[in-house]
């Protein structure tokens, strides 16, 4: 944090439950201990319940109220299962989104229901925020083509909409209610986001239970600052955004999308990011990355004259945690030992942001 200017974060993307079926449980109390490691506020909403959402809602609407302003509660619906009286219900107890998502539930954005969805949300100047990462085919044409529809409704595509990051950022910019989340784990995804996205339209999120503030903080925001976010720019990414949208506020106008000339790879750097990468890949398929972390932790050997010792050393020291953090039988285990491994690969992929 002492790298950024002062700013209050306000995370666009975290949930509670018990049920889900990848294996993540979150309690209220858990989000909430969680967060305030970094003093942040929330959006939250349910994770999957594979026995639908009336109950999940109502016990984040609860978790909401009883948070002293700490968390803002988004209902979370499955269009084939009564989804405007769910929604119209959720808001007079004080929902303030609408959280979908296509890979758990099965569908599609062409849906009849996902316009009916997408009316209230107009008619009530709510944000949607949609899954856009793993999982699914591409979305993103028609989250635009909602977004002029229903300009008074927001669009949240959420991780980085790793599914259509590729062409999304030429025509973005022509649709001022379209947002994308920062809620993923690739720092070559951070960094084309940063870069080739206006920065009003990114919001700074973690995943949580499936993220960490500590590590969406230091992999996101590194990025920012590599791709060379002003002040402003970074206060907005942080939270002013958020803030302004769940007001139902104008959205701020930030500028246009700062460009690529700020990233740039270090090549001994990028061998240690490349090391890492592996060692990512095998872990989060629950095998042994022993090997690839000594790899990373040889390629940071540079020399304490080098000009990357400095982000070197921080490497190291994270790997050194990272092999007395086991990657155990759980995915809480699991991910913890991951997350310090994304941190190391940011470090890696952010040669000119030093570390403090």
């Amino acid at each position: 944090m002492a790298l950024l200017p002062p700013v209050t974060l306000f995370d666009a993307h975290t949930h509670i439950g018990v049920n889900d079926p990848d294996g993540f449980k979150c309690t209220e109390q858990e989000l909430l201990d969680t967060l305030a490691f970094t003093g942040s506020r929330a959006v939250v909403f349910p994770m999957h319940e594979p026995d639908g959402y009336p109950r999940a809602n109502d016990r984040v609407l609860a978790a909401a109220a009883a948070s002293g302003g700490r968390l803002v509660a988004f209902c979370r619906v499955d269009p084939r299962a009564e989804p405007v009286a769910e929604i119209r219900r959720c808001i007079a107890a004080g929902a303030r989104g609408i959280k979908l998502h296509p890979r758990a539930e099965r569908f599609n954005l062409d849906e009849p229901a996902v316009r009916d969805i997408v009316a209230v949300a107009e008619e009530e100047h709510l944000p949607v925020l949609i899954h856009a990462g793993r999982g699914i085919p591409a979305l993103g044409a028609h989250a635009l083509a909602f977004a002029k529809e229903f300009p008074h409704a927001r669009f949240i595509l959420a991780h980085c909409a790793v599914c259509d990051l590729a062409w999304i950022w030429q025509r973005i910019h022509e649709y001022p209610n379209v947002f994308l989340d920062t809620s993923w784990f690739s720092a070559a995804d951070q960094l084309a986001l940063y870069s080739h996205i206006p920065p009003g339209q990114i919001l700074y999120a973690t995943d949580i239970p499936f993220g960490t503030p500590q590590q969406g903080v230091i992999a996101s925001l590194r990025c920012a600052l590599q791709a060379g976010l002003t002040p402003a720019q970074l206060e907005s990414v942080a939270g002013g955004q958020i803030e302004r949208i769940l007001a139902r506020e104008d959205a701020l106008d930030l500028g246009p999308a700062v460009g690529a000339q700020r990233i740039r790879r270090d090549p001994l750097l990028a061998r240690v990011e490349y090391f890492l990468q592996g060692a990512f890949g095998i872990a989060i398929g629950g095998g042994d990355d022993a090997e690839m972390i000594d790899l990373a932790r040889l390629a940071t050997l540079v020399g304490d004259d080098a000009p990357q010792a400095p982000l070197c050393e921080s490497i190291r020291a994270l790997l050194a945690l990272a092999l007395t953090t086991p990657l155990g039988e759980s995915l809480t285990e699991r991910f913890a030992h991951i997350h310090l491994l994304v941190i190391a690969a940011t470090i890696a992929a952010t040669p000119d942001v030093p570390v403090t």
